[in-house]
């Protein structure tokens, strides 16, 4: 099932109208369309949700997520749909939230290709949303609301367009586009609405005079009339302008007239038509009365020409309100798909592979369209059947931590910058400046940039194995827990509700049928249920609601009460959800005692948050597999508290429990080794794929310049070959025509030009050649007169110069010779040789 925001004409009958009938060729409306300020697009199947999952979801603050998300709506309709289908109807199914992914990796390739393709904002899509409404009600729409019509028409054209620009560069760009593709293709665009719109109605909605020969004509008459009261009114100031100098020409309700202050008086006769208090009066001539009625009745003419022709055009726009009622959900599906896309981009998200779980044992299925370059980033990915990990994460963000970290760097930069622009305003005004103060504040401001950026949110690594069903998090308060929680939560969240997720690639993570979540020492004071007793009842009404698809966190189970107690009371509970419980079950603890049950249950997992003992500080970071081990009296030793209470406690705590630590500590050091050399090899490993990468493209590169190289050998050797026969088929076409006829003397010309140029001849062409010559060139004519040859130089005393000679005429004791850039005709006896 597709993430559908659905056509209007196809929502429930409860917030829609359907579309049903034509009468007298007009479209009809059986029901009041949806409230065109909200026009809510949820889901027809919204699912209900318990009070629990409700609860679990503040807790974690998806809906501030939701907000963050919908910010990137470039449409109001848009950010409203987003949050609602965030918050309601998202992932309802695995193959839903599978949907979801698919369309936001498809808008992720379409920004990607083309960053302005996915840009709504130049369309208002609640003008829109009027036009049709007043369409539907027989209603003649605004100029406005006809230009944002067409502004949604357009969008939609550039869209297709777009597509179709990316399909003529490589036709697989429509795959990577779908689903988004088909939605695309499937709007139907009226270009002859938007030619008829266009003509009659200018850019700020407003009418053209030429929309109609009746308009044109009221306007004119409505500007006579109001120049002609404008004088008259004028003349009546200008003649009263030395009794009462302040008084005016106004406007009042489209009636002119003569403001002047209370407590002045004029001589011009008038009707009161306001008197303000003590402050202005304002008065119609009785001169100005019979035009001001003619100019309102001009304008209503003017008015009602306005309305026919926009009548005309709601009439159009009705034939087609079915298609553009679909352009208009489609496109407010696209922004909510693309704010999902921006979302992802902004935030450097990872699209995650989701995998839905086939059983107790923890065994799972995969979506279809997991990528091979991903499979290939780790080993858990050999195949989607051969998980290595439940939940694996790499460097993953809280994506609230994270926001609000980002805000507080820009605004930290912000005032940096304002700060630098303030101080350089003033000293180009020359204002009297403390220098030093300002570089002290400026100096400070510029430190908590560089400590904000110094102290970065800090990722976690998260990998659970597909055995465990209950994951135990200890150590110091503080520490990273809580966070911790909340980032798997959110995560789970974002990837079935078609979000990437903000982890570095590769990313797996269970569909979760719901997420559900006990954090935070909140008393129940409506119920007057201490905290110990609301966590109790939270965890109960947790237990009830939770599935075998389900992800249940659980923050410092069993505090709040006697410490053996909570500890039993948190060791019964987690071992219920290890039985027949969720899917996975995360929680953190300070009790000891929980840390136990992986010894002696295999669907437990031990984790503990890093501590800087030297530093006296936690690193933010986790560590997978160690329990977490008491720093209290490491801590007290720190702090210089005097041996003797110190070696009491020991002997109190208990030798045993001291070896235990000590075991600990050294588990936690071998842990921070083998991530050590975990990460080189790491580093090692992409370098080495880089290199390989590097190897490949070279060796791409070498056989494409190979290729290349041959080609044009080829095609070389082809030219010369094709220019030998064409030379040849010339050489024996003039062979064979000298041997059957007698040659001019202009074409032996061109035969001894042809020759030069390929001087190589065979005998038989030599011995043509000179027969021809030996009948062409004879010296001397019948008078007497020497003969010159074609191609002689010959002087030619009326011009004064030597031309080429280019014809020979014996006949009529003529030739052409070439001077300059003319060709001239002389008899022989003109020219000397």
């Amino acid at each position: 099932m597709r993430c559908s925001v659905t056509m209007l004409a196809s929502l429930p009958p409860r917030n829609s109208t359907a579309i049903t009938s034509f009468c007298n060729g007009s479209l009809r409306l059986h029901r009041t369309l949806a409230c065109a300020d909200t026009l809510r697009f949820r889901s027809a199947a919204t699912p209900h949700r318990s009070s629990v999952a409700l609860d679990s979801l503040r807790l974690l603050g998806w809906d501030k997520l939701c907000d963050s998300v919908s910010s990137f709506a470039a449409t109001s309709p848009g950010r409203s749909a987003a949050k609602e289908k965030l918050w309601w109807s998202a992932g309802t199914s695995y193959e839903e939230s599978v949907s979801l992914l698919s369309e936001t990796s498809a808008a992720v390739e379409m920004l990607k290709y083309s960053p302005s393709s996915l840009d709504f904002a130049g369309v208002d899509l609640d003008l829109v949303k009027s036009a049709i409404d007043n369409a539907s009600r027989n209603f003649p729409m605004r100029g406005i609301e006809a230009m944002a019509v067409v502004g949604l028409l357009e969008l939609g054209e550039r869209l297709q367009n777009t597509l179709k620009e990316a399909l003529k560069e490589d036709s697989d760009w429509y795959n990577r586009f779908m689903p988004l593709a088909d939605m695309i293709t499937g709007l139907v665009v009226n270009r002859t609405f938007i030619k008829a719109v266009q003509q009659v109605i200018d850019e700020d909605g407003s009418v053209k005079d030429s929309a109609s020969s009746e308009l044109r004509r009221f306007r004119a008459q409505v500007k006579t009339l109001e120049r002609k009261v404008y004088q008259l009114l004028d003349n009546l100031v200008k003649s009263n302008s030395n009794e009462e100098p302040s008084i005016e020409v106004s406007n009042a309700d489209g009636r002119w007239c003569i403001k002047m202050g209370a407590d002045q008086f004029t001589n011009v006769k008038g009707l009161l038509l306001s008197s303000g208090s003590g402050i202005e009066n304002l008065i119609e001539p009785v001169s100005a009365v019979p035009l001001n009625d003619e100019l309102q009745q001009a304008r209503a003419l003017v008015a009602k020409a306005e309305q026919d022709v926009l009548s005309k055009l709601t009439d159009k726009m009705r034939e087609d309100l079915e298609d553009i009622l679909h352009l208009l959900s489609t496109i407010v599906q696209l922004d909510v798909v693309s704010s999902r896309a921006k979302y992802s981009i902004a935030y450097g998200a990872t699209w995650p592979d989701l995998s839905l779980s086939t059983g107790k044992d923890g065994s799972s299925i995969s979506a279809d369209n997991i990528s091979v370059n991903q499979m290939h980033n780790n080993d858990s990915y050999s195949h989607p059947n051969q998980r290595k990990w439940t939940l694996y994460m790499k460097k993953a963000y809280n994506p609230l931590l994270l926001q609000q970290y980002r805000e507080k760097l820009r605004n930290a930069k912000d005032k940096v910058i304002n700060a630098i622009s303030d101080i350089r305003r003033r000293r180009l005004q020359g204002e009297n400046m403390m220098e030093e103060e300002n570089d002290d504040h400026l100096t400070l401001l510029k430190n908590q940039v560089t400590s904000l950026e110094e102290n970065h949110p800090v990722p976690v690594d998260i990998s659970v194995s597909i055995k465990t069903r209950v994951l135990v998090i200890t150590g110091p308060n503080t520490g990273g827990k809580t966070i911790c929680l909340k980032t798997i939560g959110l995560a789970a969240l974002m990837a079935r509700s078609g979000l990437y997720v903000l982890a570095s690639e590769p990313v797996s993570i269970p569909w979760f049928d719901s997420v559900l979540a006990d954090i935070g020492d909140e008393q129940s004071l409506a119920q007057s249920l201490s905290t110990f007793s609301g966590h109790l009842k939270q965890i109960s009404a947790i237990k009830s609601n939770s599935t075998n698809q389900s992800l249940v966190l659980l923050d410092e189970v069993g505090a709040g009460t006697n410490p053996l107690e909570g500890a039993a009371l948190g060791m019964s509970l987690l071992q219920c959800f290890a039985e027949s419980g969720a899917l996975l079950t995360i929680a953190t603890t300070h009790h000891g005692e929980l840390k136990t049950l992986k010894y002696s249950n295999r669907a437990f997992e031990n984790a503990c948050v890093e501590f800087d003992e030297v530093n006296m500080k936690p690193t933010y970071k986790i560590l997978w597999g160690v329990p977490g081990r008491s720093n209290a009296i490491s801590i007290a030793e720190r702090l210089g508290v005097p041996n003797a209470i110190l070696d009491d406690a020991r002997m109190l705590y208990g030798t045993a429990s001291a070896e235990i630590n000590r075991i600990i500590l050294e588990m936690e050091k071998f842990k921070q080794d083998f991530q050590k050399h975990l990460q080189e090899g790491e580093h090692y490993l992409m370098f080495s794929r880089k290199l390989h990468g590097d190897l490949l493209k070279a060796k791409q590169r070498i056989a494409d310049h190979t290729e290349i190289q041959r080609r044009k050998k080829v095609r070389i050797m082809s030219e010369f070959a094709s220019r030998g026969r064409s030379l040849l088929r010339k050489k024996l076409q003039r062979y064979r025509e000298s041997a059957m006829s007698r040659v001019s003397p202009s074409e032996h010309a061109e035969e001894r030009a042809y020759s030069a140029e390929t001087p190589t001849t065979s005998p038989s062409s030599n011995l043509t050649m000179t027969t021809e010559s030996s009948d062409i060139n004879k010296t001397t004519s019948e008078n007497g007169i020497k003969i010159p040859k074609v191609g002689d130089m010959v002087h030619v005393s009326s011009m004064g110069k030597k031309v080429m000679v280019l014809k020979v005429n014996e006949s009529k004791s003529e030739v052409v010779v070439q001077a300059g850039s003319m060709k001239l005709k002389l008899k022989l006896n003109s020219i000397k040789i």
